[in-house]
């Protein structure tokens, strides 16, 4: 018996009965070992009649989604094996964790990496009672999973993580399924465009698989809802040739799927022929597949007189109550016993030839392949000198430099000497030469697919800098690059990297989570430049005036998140040079694009960065014989200027005050050293801020982060933060520090009303500073611009 699917131009694909059989007989062992999973903790080839007591006491898990993605993993097996292919697996359901592990247990990568879950009875009863358990296995796809790139916790980024994992990757196929219920979040919806900026000739291919299984938890979905001819146009207006497999019977969709996999591959790979031999005259329409098959197939169709196969019943456990219920338990072991795993597994355990016949081998296999661990095939980032880059500074304080425009500089560097390599990549939202990087395009284009016309400027096939309006989309291809080994950076609007919060938090548990498999290797650090900050935002307005991403980053694993606000150019350079080079981390820079003061020379900058926080000795007025009355510190460039400035009037108003300057780039330092591994121990951190002496903290955002960072430190009394408290509108540069009380006049009059017995002696002085402040917003009002004692202002000590 042949089984055979007719294409659209009449031709069939077949499949041998000896095919056909060795694809189902792995599905079905696949199905088997996901339903053991979430069920059994003893018993594991039912060699004995099921008790309550071989079942688990909390059933966890998902069961709704498996069976579709066994028959992904399965026919992913077949054409991998057949066609040589190096292969990768993104798996976008949610918890679809049991089917991906039996998958990796069968294709023998899961004992590879951990030697006591064998590939035998014993081995199936570890993996099966690890899995929802208590010192086991989580239920959805993570990073303990052999062969996976994405976290299976939250839903929307598996599409934009594919095409992160492609691109520069001209031999790799990402596949990517992605759920109906996960098809109707945003990120997932922005990122069907990334299929126009994939090149042909340098950048891998992406296969969607849509797995329509008709519903969410409790509700059914968009897509699978749409008929057919309805979703073929929307897939079709996305830029995709959709190839439906659709049916319930397994074998007629082991056919339809063979089909459809052959077919995609088929013209994958004469796209990418066409493209790399002849040149590519117009944007290649990609295949995808659409799968229908009913949710939770093959598991119980009724439970308690109620229909469950194929509705959203079967999303999670179909079979609750089966310790309790005798009926549910002899439900659940019917079940398991039409797979007739008798047939699947010998008398040991391990799976019979049919089932492993069809599974490739050694790198090839998808819990195997080397992009999918990335770290294995990183190189290091070849970062030029900085010495080319760095700006002179011959005194503190007078020359000005717009501090990412230099980077910018370094980056173009980075693109050209990684041109013949291709792996760094710059994203960002529509913004890289807002955010003055614009000098990369010497080195290369803007990655677009699409139609040019001449008014456009920098638009490249192939180009390595990817601007999409969708930070959401930006995040998730980076995290796709970096995961299988490569580098990049991400520059956006401080206001706006906000948006992807839910999605850094999913990559810092990632991260953390890595740091403890031996197994995995360190990948590239994800690396933000956040600039176009709060502070220059005063010509946009308060929409798009918040710093608050540092809090946000700040709440997370320590060991994984580190945040740097260098005050100038220089220590920019040392920070970039340090984020490029580094592993396992999400690193947060904080710059400003506007010009900006330079404060220190190139080797200063250097030590100043290493040390996280320090004395700007030559700021302020120690002598070395007398601690200081006071001590000003600051974390930002406009903080910086502020707190230099107020520096500059209290030598002028207040000589005999000492006065000293402490400038913070690495914010962990704040932090205990038991708390951060940047923390400082608590004798450094006395010795820096004092004990018992005022500190006047002019701080880049929020207030209340640096006294919960520091609220356990001795002076933490003693401390004052000035920040950003949501006080902005269109205005002038100055007027924003001052509408946040972070202005250099508040900051002398925060020393004296803070320093003991300073009010009386100082109160000429403070009236002074207060009639400036008023004088300013008469000043801005009738002229639009800062007063020119400010507008003016350089460090003339």
């Amino acid at each position: 018996m042949r089984l055979e699917q007719p294409d659209s131009t009449g031709a069939f694909t077949t499949m041998g009965d000896q095919e056909l059989a060795e694809v189902d007989a792995q599905w079905r062992a696949a199905n088997y070992l996901a339903a053991g999973q979430i069920y059994l903790m003893a018993n594991p080839l039912l060699r004995e009649p099921l008790r309550p007591e071989h079942v688990k006491p909390r059933l966890l898990g998902h069961w709704g989604t498996s069976p579709g993605l066994n028959l992904v993993y399965t026919h992913l097996n077949r054409v991998i094996k057949a066609r040589d292919l190096d292969a990768i697996c993104v798996w976008g359901p949610g918890h679809g964790g049991p089917a991906v592990l039996a998958g990796s247990w069968l294709d023998g990568s899961y004992s590879q990496i951990y030697p006591d879950v064998t590939r035998d009875a014993a081995g199936m009863d570890r993996l099966f009672r690890q899995f929802s358990f208590p010192g086991g296995v989580p239920s959805h796809v993570a990073p303990q999973t052999p062969g996976s790139i994405h976290e299976g916790g939250e839903l929307g980024y598996s599409l934009s993580h594919a095409y992160g994992a492609a691109l520069d990757n001209p031999g790799l196929l990402v596949a990517c399924v992605i759920g109906d219920g996960e098809a109707e979040t945003g990120p997932l919806a922005t990122a069907w465009h990334s299929n126009k900026f994939l090149d042909p000739v340098h950048d891998g291919a992406v296969l969607p698989v849509l797995h329509l299984n008709g519903y969410k938890i409790a509700n059914p979905t968009v897509l699978a809802r749409l008929p057919e001819p309805e979703l073929d146009e929307l897939l079709r207006g996305l830029g995709h040739v959709p190839l439906h497999v659709t049916g319930c019977d397994p074998h007629a969709v082991h056919v339809a799927m063979a089909h459809a996999l052959d077919s995609a591959l088929d013209s994958i790979a004469a796209i990418q022929r066409g493209a790399r031999e002849g040149g590519m005259a117009e944007r290649p329409r990609w295949p995808m597949i659409v799968l229908r098959t009913p949710k939770g197939w093959t598991g119980p169709a009724e439970v308690d007189g109620v229909p469950v196969e194929g509705t959203w019943r079967a999303h999670q456990v179909p079979l609750p109550e089966v310790r309790e219920n005798p009926v549910h338990l002899r439900q659940l072991e019917a079940w398991l016993r039409s797979y007739r795993p008798e047939e699947l597994f010998d008398e040991h355990g391990r799976p019979r030839p049919d089932v492993l016949a069809c599974l490739p081998e050694g790198e090839r296999r998808l819990g195997a392949n080397p992009h999918a661990n990335g770290g294995l095939l990183s190189r290091e980032l070849p970062v030029p000198p900085l010495e080319k880059y760095a700006v002179q500074v011959d005194k503190p304080g007078t020359n000005l430099h717009e501090p990412t425009r230099i980077i910018g500089s370094l980056l173009e560097q980075v693109m050209e000497d990684t041109a013949e390599r291709r792996d760094f990549r710059l994203v960002g939202p529509d913004e890289t030469a807002s955010n003055r990087l614009q000098a990369v395009y010497k080195a290369t284009g803007k990655a677009w697919e699409l139609e040019v016309l001449p008014t456009d400027e920098y638009l490249a096939r192939g180009g390595r800098v990817m601007e999409i309006l969708s930070e959401h989309t930006c995040q998730g291809w980076l995290e796709g690059y970096l995961l299988t080994g490569r580098h990049g950076m991400f520059s956006c609007y401080e206001a706006f990297i906000h948006i992807i919060d839910s999605m850094v938090n999913q990559h810092i548990k990632w991260l953390r989570t890595t740091r403890r498999l031996s197994w995995r290797a360190p990948i590239p650090s994800l690396n933000y430049l956040l600039t176009s900050h709060v502070w220059r935002q005063d010509h946009n307005g308060f929409s798009h005036q918040d710093p608050g991403f540092v809090d946000h980053v700040m709440n997370k694993s320590p060991e994984a998140v580190r945040v740097y606000m260098p005050p100038d150019t220089n220590t920019l350079l040392a920070t970039v040079d340090h984020v490029l080079r580094s592993r396992d981390y999400v690193n947060v820079v904080v710059a400003g694009k506007q010009p900006c003061f330079d404060w220190l020379t190139l080797e200063e900058a250097r030590g100043h960065c290493a040390r996280g926080a320090g004395i700007w000795e030559w700021a302020g007025t120690e002598d070395g014989t007398h601690e200081p009355d006071v001590v000003l510190a600051c974390a930002g460039d406009v903080p910086t200027q502020e707190v230099l400035a107020a520096a500059d009037l209290l030598r002028r108003h207040l000589p005999d005050l000492v006065v000293r300057v402490v400038n913070v780039v690495d914010i962990a330092r704040l932090l205990p050293a038991k708390e951060h591994p940047h923390g400082m121990p608590d004798q450094e951190y006395d010795a820096l801020f004092t004990r018992d002496k005022p500190v006047i903290f002019a701080y880049h955002g929020y207030p209340w982060l640096i006294h919960r960072l520091a609220y356990r430190r001795t002076g933490h009394p003693h401390l004052h933060v000035r920040g950003y408290k949501e006080e902005g509108t269109t205005t002038t540069p100055f007027d924003m520090v001052v509408r946040n009380d972070l202005d250099r006049y508040r900051l002398v009059m925060d020393v004296i009303d803070r320093v003991p017995g300073l009010a009386v002696r100082a109160a000429v002085v403070r009236q002074q500073m207060a009639d400036v402040r008023t004088r300013h917003h008469s000043w801005i009002c009738e002229h639009g611009v800062d007063l020119p004692e400010v507008a003016n202002w350089t460090w003339t000590h």
